[in-house]
C-alpha cells in the first residue's frame, strides 16, 4: 500500500492550493481518509477527515469554511482545496487512511503518504 501527497508549494497568503492523495493497493472506497499537518516546533494534527465508510466529513476549527476535502472514486484520490490560505497553515501536509474512521481521526491510520510541504507568505 501506498499513499501519494502532492500539490504543496508556496503560495501568498489569501492565495490558494489543492492537495492530493492518490493511493495504490488501497481502495478509498471502503476508508476513511484524513489530512494532518506539522508545522516546524508543532505537534502533528489532524485538519480534515473523509470517510466513504459513513459519508462523514470533519474539519478543524481552524480550517472550517477555508478547506474543503473531496473524493474522486474515479481516480482513487481524496483532495484537500484550500483556500484564503493563511501564513499559519505552513506545515508539512500528510495523508493517512484506514478502514476505521474513529483510527484516522486521531492519528493511529495505518497508512501514511509521505508529506507535502506548505509554505504561505504573508
Amino acid at each position: 500500500v501506498q499513499l501519494q501527497a502532492s500539490g504543496g508549494g508556496l503560495v501568498r497568503a489569501g492565495g490558494s492550493l489543492r492537495l492530493s492523495c492518490a493511493a495504490s493497493g488501497f481502495d478509498f472506497d471502503d476508508a476513511a481518509i484524513g489530512w494532518f499537518r506539522q508545522a516546524p516546533g508543532k505537534e502533528r494534527e489532524v485538519v480534515s477527515q473523509i470517510s466513504n465508510i459513513d459519508g462523514g466529513t470533519y474539519y478543524a476549527d481552524s480550517v472550517k469554511g477555508r478547506f474543503t476535502i473531496s473524493y474522486d472514486n474515479a481516480e482513487n484520490t481524496v483532495y484537500l482545496q484550500m483556500a484564503s490560505l493563511k501564513p499559519e497553515d505552513t506545515a508539512v501536509y500528510y495523508c493517512a487512511a484506514d478502514q476505521h474512521p474513529a483510527r484516522v481521526v486521531v492519528g493511529l491510520a495505518d497508512y501514511w503518504g509521505r508529506g507535502t510541504l506548505v509554505t504561505v507568505s504573508s
